[in-house]
């Protein structure tokens, strides 16, 4: 086991909490992160260009000319690929399957991968408890600022379970994002320097991800 200090709403050390070395402890293995990210962000990606094939296009409805007689090459359709206006020859298609798939076991190594990053260089804040009164953005701020005062604007992922208050409190800071502990993903890990969470999401992510 690891264990790490753990933070009042004050920015002030309050005590030490064991982390399980299952999780927060794991040889790092820069070539399985990667493929979880690149699987991730595959998987996410949108289909925005789409080319009309020729059964899509308008117009074509009778031939365009008799097959024979007039001088003229063959045609069946104007919306043929040949024709101005006619449909698209292997044109991108909104249909096109790019979605990959990474082992299970594999992509739940990759996230303890991350979270032991997180660990071992020093970028993992644990609070006793994280909540607000109020939803206001200006009592977050005062949080972060509280717990890194040496950094402005300082990059944080927050971990919480259902609190509405943090997350309202958390929507108009750029430099922030909130997200349900049970759903941990290595990119979003990745795109910012800190986790933030309390001790109760410590035990939230043993139970969820140590099945």
């Amino acid at each position: 086991m690891a264990n790490i200090s753990v933070y009042n709403m004050e920015g002030e050390e309050v005590g030490k909490i064991n982390l399980l070395a299952e999780i927060f402890n794991v040889e790092i293995n820069t070539d399985l992160i990667h493929q979880a990210v690149f699987i991730q962000t595959t998987n996410s990606r949108t289909h925005l260009a789409h080319a009309k094939d020729r059964s899509e296009v308008r117009g074509g409805g009778k031939k365009p000319w008799r097959q024979k007689g007039t001088g003229r090459a063959r045609h069946g359709s104007i919306r043929s690929p040949i024709w101005a206006g006619g449909g698209a020859t292997f044109g991108p298609r909104k249909d096109k399957k790019f979605d990959k798939k990474i082992n299970k076991k594999a992509k739940r190594k990759a996230l303890f991968m991350t979270l032991s990053s997180k660990f071992e260089d020093k970028e993992l804040i644990v609070l006793d408890k994280l909540e607000l009164k109020e939803p206001k953005t200006k009592l977050m701020v005062n949080l972060i600022n509280k717990l890194l005062k040496k950094e402005k604007e300082p990059s944080i992922l927050v971990a919480v379970k259902k609190n509405e208050n943090i997350i309202k409190a958390n929507q108009n800071i750029p430099y922030t994002k909130t997200i349900s502990v049970d759903s941990l993903n290595v990119l979003d890990l990745l795109s910012f320097k800190y986790l933030l969470l309390n001790k109760g999401a410590i035990k939230v992510i043993e139970k969820t991800y140590l099945k």
